[in-house]
């Protein structure tokens, strides 16, 4: 009988421990707090699966992957992302917009609306990691139109190549795969 009423208090002390350290308050991103029934609230994403509070999500400039569009004819809103830095390369940013710059869009075969996507990764001294994968292209393009617009693609990051990044940059994207998107917005008469 003593058994029974020692499982029974150790079975109720281990489930208060557990609800107060569900109930503990804990620290979220950037001060943010999620609510429940007060507003203003922070957007947030919640799961049943997970018990507690929410947890803000937050928009960070650049996710896990490293996806960018380059376009043949930027908005004016985005000149200042074509411009090419004086630097060597340091931040996710300073990469892109080196990607950018690189960009040069056949002249033959051109077509307006062409969209082509490659992947591919760089090594630590700024070079590619194979060649660039295509993984899209519109559809409906002549084999011809495509083929012009990945050897674009190919001459284009060949001539930028090797990036110059700093020890930090090169660490950290040495080996993650990077996919760009081109869009040709040329009014090119086809």
């Amino acid at each position: 009988m003593w058994r029974c009423i020692l499982v029974l208090i150790l079975l109720a002390i281990s489930t208060l421990a557990a609800d107060a350290q569900r109930r503990q308050i804990n620290p979220i991103p950037f001060a943010h707090e999620p609510c429940s029934v007060s507003r203003p609230c922070t957007p947030s994403y919640c799961s049943p699966l997970e018990p507690g509070p929410c947890i803000p999500e937050i928009d960070y400039p650049y996710g896990q992957n490293l996806q960018l569009t380059v376009e043949s004819v930027p908005a004016e809103a985005d000149r200042a992302k074509y411009q090419k830095p004086d630097h060597d390369l340091d931040t996710i940013g300073d990469l892109f917009a080196e990607l950018r710059t690189c960009w040069s869009p056949p002249s033959d075969n051109a077509r307006t609306g062409m969209q082509m996507s490659v992947r591919f990764s760089f090594n630590k001294a700024g070079g590619l990691i194979g060649p660039p994968r295509l993984t899209y292209a519109t559809a409906g393009i002549p084999v011809d139109t495509r083929t012009a617009y990945l050897d674009a693609i190919n001459s284009s990051l060949k001539a930028c190549l090797p990036l110059k990044f700093t020890s930090g940059l090169g660490g950290a994207v040495a080996g993650r795969p990077i996919a760009i998107r081109y869009v040709d917005n040329r009014e090119t008469g086809k």
